[in-house]
C-alpha cells in the first residue's frame, strides 16, 4: 500500500505505541496534521505555545516512563521548543521532538519560516536528524525512539521538510529492530569493580547512598531500597532523584545541597564512603567541590562514562545501568555475608535530625508558604498524587516539605531551572496518568511564563490543580538580593494583586479560590482537590519569607545560613558518640 511521508510518520508513531502527543500546527506541518486526522490511535493535545508542547511531553515522560512526543512547525514553531529541549537534555528525559521544515529545494535560502533547527539544537539534543527522503522516515523514527530511551535518556529531534512529508513511499514497513554502529551503551557493571564496591561498603563505618535522577530513569528504586536495607545505609536523594527512595523511611536523610537540611549536609561532609548512583555532582549539591565529601572514598555508578570523574575524582568507577549495578552489588554483599556496621553512624545522624530539623517560625497570623506545602502533603497522604513544581522558592519549599514516596511522582526542572515548566509538565503528566491527582506547586512569577496553558487543561478536561505561593516577588531573586545585594530589589518586585489569579482562572473556566489566612488553607485545598475539573488556589503568602537553610554561592555545604543555629560539626555531637564513630 502506497503512503506518503506524513502517513508513514504517523504509522511509525503508532507502531512505537505513542498514545498522546503535544503540538501546534503551522504551514509546513499541515501534511503531518492531515495524517494525524485519520489516526485512530494518536491523541493530539493542542497546546497554546510550542514551549508548552515540549514541557508537556517532558512531564508525560517523567510521569509515565515512556518517551514523550511533541510536534511543531518550522521557524518560530521550532525555536519556541528550544528551552523545553534544553530542559529535557539537562535532566536526561526521553523525548522525540518532531519539527516540520521548509522544502529541501529551498533549504539554506532563508525561505519563509526557515531556521536551521538541527544546527541550533545540536548542543542540547542527544541526537538529531534532518530527513531528506520519505523512504527513510520509518528507520529514522525507529532510531530516534531507541536513542531517546536507551543508555542515558535524552531528547532527539527529527526535522522533516514538507516535500518529504508529501513524498510517496511504495510500501510501508516498520523495522522490528534497530542497529546503530557505535551506539552500544554499557548496561552491566564490570565484575571486578562491583566486587571492589561491595568490599568498600562492607567495611564502611559512615557510608552514604547518594542517589540521583539515574535511579528514576533506570527504574532502580527497588534495587536501591534493597541495598540500603541490607546494609542499613542512610540515603540522600537529589532534586532529580526524589522518589527513588521513600522519604518516610527511617534510612532517608533528605536532599543534599544548597537548600538541603543541615543534618543532610553534615552527613555528606562526614561520610567515609559516598556511594553515588545516577548523579552528576551538580554544583547546587556539592557547593565548594574541594570540601564536598572530602573525607570520603567515592563509588560512582552511572550509565554515562563522561559523568564519572567529570566534577569529582572517584575511587571505584562503575559504568552501567543503575538497576543492574545495584542488584549486582547487593548480590555480592550477600555472597560475602556482609553485616551492617552503621548503627552508631545512624545514632549520630539521628542526633543531627533531632537538633537541626527543617524549621520555620509558625507563630503569628501570617500565611507562610511552608505551611501551605505541609498541608498539601498531609491532605494527599495515601492518594495517587503527582507533584510538579515551577522554579524558585516554590520549588525549594516543595522539596523540603512534600514527602515523595515513590518514583515518577515528582516533576521538577533540575539542571536548567526553567520558570514556566510546572503547568505544562503537569498537563503532560495528567494526560499520561488520567487517574492521578496532579498538582503544580507554583510561584506567581513562574506561573505567568506559561499561564496560557490553562486553556489546554480546560479544553481537554485535564483536571490539574495549581497552588500558587503568591508572594508578589520573583522570590528567589529577591532572597539573593536581600542576602547578597543590600536589599536592592532591582526588578524583582511583582504584585500580589496583578493579575488577579482567581479571575484569570475563571476566565479559563477553572475553579479559582483565594487563601489569605492559615485557617483557610485546608478548606480551599480540599475543595480544589475534590473538584472534578482544573482548579487554582491563589495563596497570598508572607512576601519576604526566605528558603532556609541555604548554602551561600561557592560555600561549603556544611556552612549554612538560616534555620536552627549550629556551629562546627565537632561541636554538635555527644562526646561519647563522637568517640565511638570517629575513632
Amino acid at each position: 500500500m502506497r503512503v506518503n511521508g506524513a502517513q508513514a510518520l504517523v504509522k511509525a508513531l503508532e507502531a512505537e505505541g505513542v498514545d498522546v502527543m503535544f503540538g501546534y500546527p503551522g504551514g509546513v506541518a499541515l501534511p503531518i496534521y492531515d495524517a494525524i486526522w485519520d489516526s485512530g490511535q494518536l491523541r493530539h493535545v493542542l497546546v497554546r505555545h510550542e514551549q508548552g508542547a515540549a514541557h508537556a511531553a517532558d512531564g508525560y515522560a517523567r510521569a509515565t516512563g515512556k518517551t514523550g512526543v511533541c510536534l511543531v512547525t518550522s521557524g518560530p514553531g521550532a525555536t519556541n521548543t528550544v528551552t523545553g529541549i534544553a530542559n529535557a537534555y539537562m535532566d536526561s528525559i526521553p523525548m522525540v521532538v518532531l519539527t516540520a521544515q521548509v522544502a529541501t529545494s529551498v533549504l539554506g535560502t532563508d525561505a519563509f519560516q526557515e531556521v536551521d533547527i538541527s544546527g541550533i539544537t545540536l548542543p542540547i539534543t542527544k541526537h538529531n536528524f534532518l530527513v531528506k527522503n520519505a523512504a527513510d522516515l520509518p528507520e529514522v523514527i525507529k532510531q530516534a525512539f531507541h536513542i531517546a530511551s536507551t543508555g542515558r535518556p535524552g531528547p532527539v529531534l527529527v526535522d522533516i521538510p514538507v516535500d518529504v512529508s508529501k513524498g510517496e513511499i511504495a510500501s510501508f514497513r516498520y523495522p522490528e529492530t534497530v542497529g546503530i554502529p557505535g551506539y552500544k551503551p554499557t548496561t552491566r557493571g564490570h565484575a571486578k569493580q562491583v566486587k571492589q564496591a561491595a568490599e568498600l561498603i562492607a567495611k564502611a563505618r559512615k557510608p552514604m547512598l547518594y542517589a540521583g535522577g539515574g535511579v528514576i530513569a533506570s527504574g532502580a528504586a527497588k534495587e536501591l531500597k534493597e541495598l540500603a536495607e541490607l546494609m542499613q545505609l542512610p540515603v540522600t536523594t537529589t532534586l532529580m532523584g526524589k522518589g527513588g527512595f521513600p522519604e518516610d523511611h527511617y534510612l532517608y536523610v533528605g536532599m543534599p545541597g544548597m537548600h538541603g537540611p543541615k543534618y543532610t549536609n553534615y552527613a555528606m561532609t562526614e561520610t567515609d564512603l559516598l556511594i553515588a548512583v545516577g548523579v552528576r555532582f551538580d554544583d547546587r549539591v556539592t557547593g565548594k567541590l574541594q570540601t564536598f565529601a572530602s573525607k570520603s572514598k567515592i563509588i560512582h555508578v552511572d550509565i554515562d562514562p563522561a559523568e564519572i570523574g567529570k566534577n569529582k575524582p572517584v575511587d571505584v568507577p562503575i559504568v552501567g545501568d543503575a538497576r543492574n549495578v545495584l542488584a549486582a552489588i547487593t548480590a555480592e554483599l550477600r555472597k560475602m555475608a556482609a553485616e551492617p556496621r552503621t548503627e552508631k553512624w545512624m545514632r549520630v545522624i539521628d542526633e543531627w535530625r533531632r537538633r537541626f530539623p527543617l524549621h520555620y517560625h509558625r507563630e503569628g497570623a501570617a500565611l507562610l508558604p511552608q505551611h501551605v506545602v505541609e498541608r498539601i502533603d498531609a491532605l494527599t497522604a495515601g492518594r495517587d498524587v503527582v507533584v510538579a513544581t515551577e522554579v524558585g522558592q516554590n520549588q525549594m519549599w516543595a522539596c523540603q516539605y512534600h514527602k515523595v514516596l515513590g518514583p515518577r511522582t515528582w516533576l521538577s526542572s533540575g539542571g536548567l531551572g526553567t520558570m514556566g515548566y510546572g503547568l505544562p509538565a503537569a498537563i503532560g503528566a495528567q494526560a499520561g496518568r488520567p487517574g492521578s491527582l496532579v498538582i503544580d506547586i507554583a510561584g506567581d512569577g513562574s506561573i505567568q511564563m506559561k499561564s496560557q496553558e490553562l486553556a489546554t487543561a480546560r479544553i481537554y478536561d485535564l483536571p490539574v490543580k495549581v497552588v500558587i505561593l503568591n508572594n508578589g516577588f520573583l522570590g528567589m531573586v529577591r532572597q539573593w538580593q536581600e542576602l547578597f545585594y543590600d536589599r536592592h530589589y532591582s526588578q524583582s518586585v511583582l504584585s500580589q494583586q496583578v493579575p488577579d489569579f482567581v479571575k484569570l482562572a475563571e476566565a479559563y473556566d477553572w475553579l479559582g479560590l483565594r487563601v489569605t489566612q492559615p485557617g483557610e488553607v485546608d478548606e480551599a485545598l480540599v475543595r480544589a482537590f475534590e473538584h472534578d475539573g482544573p482548579a487554582l488556589v491563589d495563596c497570598r503568602v508572607e512576601p519576604e519569607e526566605n528558603v532556609y537553610p541555604m548554602v551561600a554561592p561557592g560555600g561549603s555545604v556544611d556552612e549554612m545560613l538560616g534555620g536552627i543555629p549550629g556551629g562546627p560539626i565537632s561541636d554538635m555531637l555527644d562526646e561519647e558518640l563522637l568517640t565511638e564513630v570517629w575513632e
